[in-house]
């Protein structure tokens, strides 16, 4: 029901920037937060920031005052703008989306969880 796509991934030497982006699409009646999170090879998946409908954005220890979350709610689209990239933040980031759905008999909505397919980042010199 809902589709999420990531993209801007890449590769990029230590220091430097990159912008992720996911969109949502489908069939939903609202995104109720968003977040980041990445998996570095041999390790779980950790949360990186997270944004509520309301409420402040929360960021691991390990990105604050690097990474920017941010959304669009015009274009359903979140961003996770990074700086000072470290050779440890190597890991594939998947976007996750807290989606309200309607019931298509009764309207009422329900959240579900999903998530994107992943998007490599790599910064290496």
């Amino acid at each position: 029901q809902v589709q999420l796509v990531e993209s801007g991934g890449g590769l990029v030497q230590p220091g430097g920037s990159l912008r992720l982006s996911c969109a949502a699409s489908g069939s939903f009646f609202s995104i109720n937060a968003w977040a980041w999170y990445r998996q570095a090879p041999g390790r779980g998946r950790d949360l990186v920031a997270i944004i509520p409908v309301s409420g402040p954005t929360v960021y691991a220890d390990s990105v604050k005052g690097r990474f920017t979350l941010s959304r669009d709610n015009a274009k359903n689209t979140m961003y996770l703008q990074m700086s000072a990239l470290k050779t440890e933040d190597t890991a594939v980031y998947y976007c996750n989306a807290i989606a309200a759905v309607a019931n298509a008999t009764t309207g009422r909505l329900t959240e579900y969880d999903y998530w994107g397919q992943g998007t490599q980042v790599t910064v290496s010199s």
